[in-house]
């Protein structure tokens, strides 16, 4: 069983994925994933205008940077060498500075590989460094792989808001106390 204080089974194992702040040059592979992955994907600008926030990371393609894999494999993407990626970002808050993980995708040939995990936790790290005490989300009712994600890093459901989505789903907000999850994180040296 994957604790959120473990790797998890399948964590991209092999290291081919190199873990950095996005920048220019990697918006439109981020915005060709976004729209491979959602059925109502976030438009190339709303990525653009979210550069500058602390955990807006990227996974890219160590293995080769000038070739992407991926997109040769699955034949239908061509992200260049992005294969995944998060956006975080940090709102003042009177000494209580609130996080919000505003999308995590990965490219479908890299799914199930654990990268997704490896990103969320480096968002988060990056905004506890930026000063978040609370981190917050929003996940589709209907997406339980994600849930599951969040729970296991040590996410609680904070509230459901009905017809939050475009084509009616609920969401679920949950919650994460960072300074709780880096103590955690710290005792048992993950």
């Amino acid at each position: 069983m994957t604790t959120s204080r473990g790797a998890a089974a399948g964590d991209d194992a092999d290291g081919r994925a190199q873990l950095r702040p996005a920048d220019r040059a990697d918006l439109l592979g981020v915005f060709r994933i976004e729209k491979a992955v959602f059925a109502q994907p976030w438009p190339y600008a709303a990525f653009e205008g979210l550069l500058d926030a602390p955990g807006f990371l990227v996974a890219e393609d160590e293995a080769d940077r000038d070739r992407s894999p991926t997109a040769a494999s699955e034949g239908s993407i061509d992200a260049g060498n992005v294969l995944g990626y998060v956006v975080g970002d940090l709102t003042p808050n009177h000494g209580r500075d609130i996080g919000h993980i505003k999308d995590l995708a990965v490219h479908p040939g890299e799914q199930g590989r654990g990268l997704g995990r490896r990103l969320l936790r480096a968002s988060l790290s990056a905004l506890a460094a930026a000063g978040a005490s609370v981190v917050k989300l929003e996940v589709r009712e209907g997406n339980h792989r994600a849930q599951s994600l969040y729970a296991d890093e040590g996410f609680e459901p904070a509230r459901r808001i009905p017809r939050y989505y475009g084509d009616g789903e609920a969401a679920f907000v949950m919650r994460l106390d960072v300074g709780e999850w880096v103590r955690g994180r710290n005792a048992d040296g993950s």
